[in-house]
C-alpha cells in the first residue's frame, strides 16, 4: 500500500486530502512545516476559507496538529503544522 493509501480511503473531503499531501510534501524530517494559509491557497489554487476548512478536517480526523506561533514582538506568525503518521 502506498504512503497515502489510508487517507485515500478516509471519508474526508478531497480538499483535506489535497492540503494534507501539500503539507506532507513541504514538511521536514520531523513532519513539521509552517506555510501561511495564503501561501497554501495560492499554490493549490484554492480559496483561503477552503484551506482553513481542510485544516480543520485534518485536525479533527487526527492527521494534523496545528500550533499557533508568534514572533518575538508578540505578533502572530504562520502556524506550525505537524504531520501525524497515517494509520495502516
Amino acid at each position: 500500500m502506498s504512503y497515502f493509501g489510508s487517507i485515500y480511503a478516509e471519508d474526508i473531503p478531497h480538499r483535506a486530502k489535497t492540503v494534507y499531501m501539500y503539507l506532507k510534501d513541504r514538511s521536514n524530517a520531523q513532519g513539521e512545516c509552517w506555510p501561511g494559509i495564503k501561501t497554501i491557497a495560492r499554490e493549490l489554487n484554492l480559496s483561503r476559507s477552503t484551506v482553513k476548512r481542510a485544516i480543520a478536517d485534518l485536525t479533527a480526523h487526527g492527521y494534523l496538529k496545528k500550533e499557533p506561533q508568534s514572533r518575538e514582538n508578540g505578533s502572530s506568525s504562520s502556524n506550525l503544522y505537524s504531520i501525524e503518521k497515517l494509520r495502516p
